[in-house]
C-alpha cells in the first residue's frame, strides 16, 4: 500500500475526521542551466551522474561564489543545496590544484554522509581531488596524509577548535591555500553553538591571514527568518542571500492531531506517546518507512520500547525499529542510518538528532511526538519526509503542554508565521573569552589587535588573562605562557566543559552512551533508570569528578524522571523599563539548582509506582534572565488575596515559559521560570525567565525587546483554551496552579501590557 492509499484511508477514518488537514500543493522544478563559466571538464562530469541541468537557486548561488562573493543558500531540504558548494569548489581545484577548501558540517555523521556525496562526483572527474574526513574516528596513520594532500578537509566545529587550529603549523598547505570555507546548516549554529562558531571562525580567519589566505564563504540553511542576518554575524562579513528555491516537491498532506481528552475536569489528555506508537504501527503495518521525532532522550527510548513491544506481540522482528539519539555511539548511529538507506529499518524514533540533512533514504511519512518548540525546525522535520514529486504524508501529535496546545488550536498561526529568527551572540564574555585564550595560545596577540571587540577591550581582557598567569605581556605583544592546552576544556556544545560517559560495569567497563556535564545530575544520578535502545540500565555510582557514570543492566517495568529545586538571585539589572502596571527587566543572575528526587514512572500506565532521594551536591551558574516586576499593592488593585497572587505569579511563570520558544527561535529547555511573591533583589511580585547557559546567550535580552509579542502570546493562549480553572495545556495542572492561577495569570498579563 503506497502513501497516497494511506492517506484516503485516514480520510475516512473517523479519529482523523474534523482534524487540521493542510494539503501542500506540489511544486514543479525552474531549471537556468550551467553557469557559462564553469570548466568543461566538470559539466561532463556531472552530465555522467545525470545533472544535466541546474535549479535557478544552483545557478544564482554558484554564480554568486565563482565571482568572489560570500553566499548563503536558503532552500528547503532535499532542493540540492549540496551542488551549490560542491560545483564552485571542484571548478577552482580543477582550475588550480594547490587550491584548498575546508567544509564544517555540525556532526560527524553528517560530514561522513557528505564526503561519500562528493567523492561520487570527483570519481566521475578524473582528476585527483583528495577528499577526506578529518574527525575524531580519523586513524592516526591518516592524518599526515590528508594534512598534505586533502584538496578537501571535511571536518566539524569541534575538530577545527581543538584539532586543526592548535596545530595550525602542521597544517601549513591547507592555511596558506585556503580559498573555500564552507558551513552546512547554520540554522543549526543558534544559541551557545552559534555563539562558540562565531570565535571559532574569527580564530580561523586569524590563522588565514597569518598564511597570506583570504577565504570565501559559502553557507546553506533551512529556513528561517534571519538567515543573512545570522550568518554575517557568524562569519562577521556580507553575504549574498540565495533564497528563490527553484526545486521540485512532491504534495504533502500535514495533519495536527489532538489526543482525545480523557478527564475533562482536569483536561487531561490521551498520552501522546502512545498515540504517537498507534499510528506509527499503521504504517509499519504496511511496510510503509517512515521517521518518528521526540522532544527527548527518554521520550526516543520509551517510544522505541513501546514500538518493539508491538512488533514482538504480532511475530514480526523488533530489528524494523531503532531509536537514534546524541547518546549512542558513533557505530551504531552508522549502522542505523545504513539500516533506513537499505530498507532494513522501518521506523526510526529520533531526538532532532535527524533534524539534519544526513542521507537516511526516502521516508514516506514522518510523525512528531509533540511540536518541535519552533516553526523552523517543525518545517525541518517535516522535511525529512517526502523526496523530489512523491506524495508524503506529516503527523504533529500534540502533548497536552500549553505550546503544543496553542499550536494545535491555532493551525493558521504556525501556516502562516514565517520561521521564527535565530539568536546568536558572539561576544558572550565567557565564551569569547574562553577562545581568546585558544588564540593566544594559536598566535600572539599585538597591541592594537581586536577578536571581535574593538581593540581597547581586547587588550583589557588581555591584560586580566595575563594577571592569572595565563598570559605574559612582552613589550607590546601578548605570549600564552599556561602549562595547559587551552581548547580541550572547552566544549562548543554546551558552555561547560566536557561530558560524563556511561559505562557498563558488567561488560568490562564497555562505554555505552555518553551525557553532557549539565545534564548528568538530573539523567544519570545514582538509581537512575538509562535507556539505551530499550536496554535499561540502573545506574550504580554518577562520579562527576571523573565525569564517569556507572551503570549495569537491569528489567524493570518502569522508569525514572528527575526534580529540582533551583534557586535565583539578581545579580545585576542591565536595563528596565516600566510597562502597564509593573516593569520589564533584563539583567544578571545566579542561578543555582539541585536534584532532590526521582519519580518512578511506570510504562504503559505511566502511574507514579515510586520515588526516591537524589544525593548530589547543588550546582550554580551566572547568566541572564528577563523578568516582570509587579507593584507591591498588585494583590490589592485586582482583589486577589495573597495565596491567590502567589498562584497566579506560578502560572503567568508557566505560561510564558511555554510561549517564549515562539518569540525566540530556542529549544525549550533553553529557558526555564521561575515566580516569586517577594523577589529578594526587589521585594516585589516578580516572574522571571532566565537562561540554562552561562552568560546567556542573547534570548533574554530578546524577550526583553519583544516584551509585548510575548505577553500577548500567553494572553492568546490563557483565552484559548477552554477549561475553566486551569489545565497542562495553558498554565498547567490545576493540583499544582491552585483554582485561582489561570484567572489570576490573565489578569497579570494584562496589567504587563
Amino acid at each position: 500500500m503506497n502513501v497516497a492509499q494511506i492517506i484516503d484511508r485516514l480520510r475516512a477514518d473517523r479519529q482523523f475526521q474534523g482534524i487540521p488537514w493542510k494539503v501542500i500543493p506540489a511544486r514543479p522544478a525552474r531549471f537556468a542551466g550551467f553557469p557559462e563559466a564553469l570548466d568543461p571538464r566538470l559539466i561532463a562530469g556531472l552530465e555522467k551522474r545525470g545533472i544535466h541541468d541546474l535549479y535557478t537557486h544552483q545557478r544564482e548561488a554558484i554564480e554568486a561564489a565563482l565571482r568572489g562573493e560570500n553566499v548563503c543558500v536558503v532552500t528547503p531540504t532535499a532542493s540540492g543545496k549540496t551542488l551549490c558548494y560542491n560545483i564552485p569548489v571542484l571548478d577552482r581545484l580543477l582550475r588550480n590544484p594547490q587550491a584548498r577548501a575546508l567544509y564544517v558540517f555540525p556532526t560527524k555523521a553528517l560530514s561522513q554522509d557528505q564526503v561519500h556525496e562528493l567523492q561520487s562526483v570527483v570519481d566521475t572527474l578524473e582528476v585527483k581531488i583528495g577528499t577526506y574526513t578529518f574527525d575524531g574516528d580519523t586513524p592516526g596513520s591518516a592524518r599526515k596524509a590528508i594534512r598534505s594532500a586533502g584538496h578537501i578537509v571535511v571536518t566539524n566545529p569541534d575538530m577545527l577548535h581543538a584539532g586543526i587550529l592548535p596545530h595550525h603549523t602542521i597544517w601549513i598547505r591547507l592555511f596558506e591555500n585556503l580559498e573555500f570555507v564552507v558551513i552546512d546548516e547554520i540554522h543549526h549554529y543558534r544559541g551557545v553553538f552559534g555563539s562558540h562558531l562565531a570565535n571559532v571562525l574569527r580564530r580561523l580567519k586569524r590563522v588565514c591571514a597569518f598564511y597570506g589566505s583570504y577565504p570565501k564563504f559559502i553557507c546553506c540553511s533551512a529556513t528561517i527568518a534571519n538567515p543573512q542576518e545570522i550568518t554575517e554575524r557568524i562569519i562577521e562579513q556580507p553575504v549574498r542571500l540565495v533564497d528563490d528555491n527553484g526545486a521540485p516537491a512532491g504534495e504533502k498532506h500535514f495533519l495536527f492531531y489532538n489526543p482525545p481528552v480523557v478527564n475533562e475536569e482536569l483536561g487531561i489528555r490521551r498520552s501522546s506517546v502512545k498515540e504517537a506508537t498507534r499510528i506509527a504501527m499503521q504504517f509499519l503495518n504496511r511496510d510503509v518507512q517512515s521517521i518518528v521525532f521526540a522532544r527527548s532522550r527518554l521520550r526516543v527510548e520509551i517510544l522505541t520500547t513501546y514500538l518493539k513491544d508491538a512488533l514482538r506481540r504480532q511475530h514480526k522482528d523488533p530489528n524494523l525499529v531503532r531509536g537514534y539519539r546524541g547518546g549512542y555511539l558513533p557505530t551504531e548511529r552508522r549502522e542505523i542510518e545504513r539500516g533506513l538507506r537499505e530498507g532494513k529499518v522501518m521506523a526510526v524514533v529520533s531526538t532532532n538528532a535527524l533534524e539534519l540533512g544526513i542521507d537516511i533514504g526516502k521516508l514516506d511519512v514522518c510523525i512528531m511526538t509533540g511540536y518541535a518548540g519552533s516553526v523552523a525546525s517543525t518545517w525541518q522535520q517535516a522535511g525529512r519526509a517526502g523526496r523530489r514529486t512523491d506524495v508524503s504524508l506529516v503527523v504533529l501529535v500534540a502533548t497536552s503542554a500549553p505550546l503544543d496546545q496553542y499550536i494545535i488550536s491555532n493551525p493558521d498561526y504556525f501556516f502562516g508565521q514565517a520561521p521564527e529568527s535565530a539568536t546568536v551572540d558572539p561576544n558572550n564574555l565567557i565564551i569569547a573569552t574562553s577562545h581568546l585564550k585558544c588564540a593566544a595560545f594559536e598566535l600572539p596577540f599585538v597591541e592594537g589587535e581586536g577578536f571581535g571587540f574593538d581593540p581597547a577591550s581586547t587588550a583589557e581582557i588581555l591584560d586580566y588573562l595575563a594577571e592569572q598567569g595565563v598570559l605574559r605581556k612582552v613589550r607590546n605583544k601578548w605570549h600564552w605562557s599556561a602549562d595547559a592546552y587551552p581548547a580541550e576544556d572547552i566544549s562548543l556544545r554546551t558552555a561547560a566543559p566536557g561530558n560524563v560517559v556511561i559505562l557498563d560495569t558488567t561488560d568490562n567497563g564497555r562505554v555505552i552512551g555518553e551525557v553532557d556535564l549539565f545534564s548528568a545530575p538530573v539523567e544519570v544520578y545514582q538509581n537512575a533508570i538509562y535507556m539505551h535502545e530499550t536496554q535499561q540500565y540502573t545506574i550504580e555510582n554518577l562520579d562527576l569528578a571523573d565525569r564517569k557514570a556507572y551503570a549495569r543492566p537491569v528489567e524493570v517495568d518502569y522508569y525514572t524522571d528527575a526534580e529540582i529545586k533551583v534557586d535565583l538571585k539578581v545579580l545585576d539589572a542591565f536595563a528596565q523599563t516600566r510597562v502597564g502596571e509593573g516593569e520589564r527587566c533584563h539583567g544578571e543572575l545566579s542561578v543555582t539548582w539541585l536534584p532532590t528526587i526521582y519519580k518512578k514512572i511506570k510504562f504503559g500506565t505511566h502511574e507514579n509506582v515510586g520515588w526516591g532521594e537524589i544525593h548530589l551536591p547543588e550546582s550554580t551558574m551566572h547568566t541572564t534572565g528577563y523578568w516582570i516586576q509587579f507593584p507591591e499593592d498588585i494583590g490589592k488593585r485586582f482583589d486577589i488575596e495573597q495565596k491567590e497572587l502567589g498562584e497566579a505569579l506560578h502560572a503567568l511563570a508557566n505560561t510564558l515559559r511555554q510561549v517564549a520558544p515562539v518569540q525566540v527561535l530556542c529549544d525549550p529547555t533553553d529557558i526555564r521560570a521561575q515566580a516569586m511573591l517577594r523577589s529578594p533583589f526587589s521585594e516585589l511580585p516578580t516572574v522571571y525567565l532566565y537562561e540554562t547557559y552561562p552568560g546567556g546567550v542573547g534570548f533574554s535580552e530578546k524577550l526583553y525587546t519583544h516584551h509585548r509579542r510575548l505577553v500577548e502570546a500567553a494572553i492568546s493562549l490563557l483565552t484559548g483554551c477552554k477549561c475553566k480553572e486551569g489545565c497542562p495545556s495553558c498554565v498547567g495542572p490545576v493540583l499544582e496552579i491552585g483554582s485561582h492561577g489561570k484567572n489570576g495569570a490573565l489578569l497579570l498579563a494584562r496589567a504587563a501590557l
